[in-house]
């Protein structure tokens, strides 16, 4: 992999040309066209690029995945459900309201492997409105993200989040706990969001609104406010960071749960991934769900689900099966590219 050079693809654009890196977020309040790669556990890692184009084609070689038994996971069935009892009993005791449980799924790396034909295959067997693939083998960054959710959009002093939360196979599928489980995230992003931005310009024009993606449906709310003058980027991800559709509410309490249930730390899985044009004072991150990475000769990719009062042990292993289905039927095959 090191004979590979920089590349990433962000945005329908494609980004080469690597200029510098840096783990300095005060950067992005600099200049350049910067690819943003922010782990739940690790640096950021903020990588400027020099040419900027739409992206068209598609690469060379073709992606062979591992076997589709190859795939171990990090909690079993019967670990994952005593997780879920375990923040049930938390939600009855009042130390949380909501926590997100993940578990993580790894197969040997193939051959060879490029992210960029990893990426490319799950564009066209799993799209996503906030795809990215990211290729930075200096500093061992090979990412390639099939996300539905928007984490954070920024037009100037108007920045947006669009938190997903409910899962089911079908529209008519959503249980009472999906909503609630919506609703409680909603409320911590406009907490978040308060904190940097101008007094009463936060607001929810859509709340628990169905998406339709690849073999599932989404609810999607959208908050947005107007930032502060004086907020750049450190502030506004110190305000925001982690995701609080991938953590659960309080953050803090939840995130120390998350620390305590699942057995290895998360890296780039529920951070964040996307594009910041400093010039133009615009960009567009994802919550990176739905995110391959290669790590430890392995190639990764996290599922996992918001668990509340009313969840349902079997059915929460149920929904992390359901999400991680369509992607793993994806990177198991072999797609040549044309």
């Amino acid at each position: 992999m090191s004979s590979l050079l920089p590349v990433a693809a962000v945005g329908g654009r494609l980004a080469t040309g690597l200029r510098d890196v840096t783990s300095d977020i005060a950067a992005l309040d600099g200049a350049g066209f910067w690819v943003v790669v922010l782990p739940y556990d690790g640096a950021p890692v903020c990588a400027r690029f020099a040419d900027v184009r739409p992206l068209r084609g598609r690469p060379a070689r073709g992606w062979l995945g591992p076997r589709p038994d190859a795939w171990t996971t990090t909690l079993d069935r019967a670990a994952f459900e005593d997780g879920v009892r375990t923040i049930r009993d938390a939600i009855a005791a009042g130390d949380v309201y909501q926590v997100n449980l993940t578990r993580r799924l790894s197969a040997p790396l193939p051959a060879d492997a490029d992210v960029l034909a990893l990426g490319t295959a799950l564009a066209g067997g799993n799209p996503a409105p906030h795809a990215a693939v990211v290729r930075l083998p200096d500093q061992g960054v090979h990412l390639a993200s099939a996300s539905p959710e928007r984490f954070l959009r920024r037009n100037g002093r108007v920045v947006e989040s669009q938190p997903i939360k409910g899962t089911a196979a079908l529209a008519d599928g959503f249980l009472a706990k999906d909503r609630a489980e919506n609703v409680m995230i909603v409320d911590l992003v406009r907490n978040d969001l308060g904190r940097v931005c101008e007094w009463g310009s936060v607001e929810v024009p859509d709340l628990c609104a169905v998406e339709s993606h690849p073999g599932l449906v989404h609810l999607v709310s959208t908050v947005r406010g107007v930032l502060r003058p004086d907020v750049g980027w450190g502030e506004l991800l110190a305000a925001t960071f982690p995701p609080g559709s991938v953590t659960g509410a309080p953050k803090l309490a939840a995130m120390d749960m998350i620390r305590r249930l699942e057995p290895v730390e998360r890296g780039p899985y529920c951070g964040a991934i996307g594009w910041v044009d400093a010039d133009a004072q615009t960009a567009d991150l994802n919550v990176a769900i739905r995110t391959f990475w290669f790590a430890d000769g392995s190639l990764h990719l996290g599922t996992g689900g918001g668990i509340t009062w009313d969840s349902d042990p079997r059915g929460e292993w149920e929904e992390t099966e359901l999400k991680a289905r369509r992607l793993l039927s994806v990177a198991s095959a072999s797609l040549v590219a044309s």
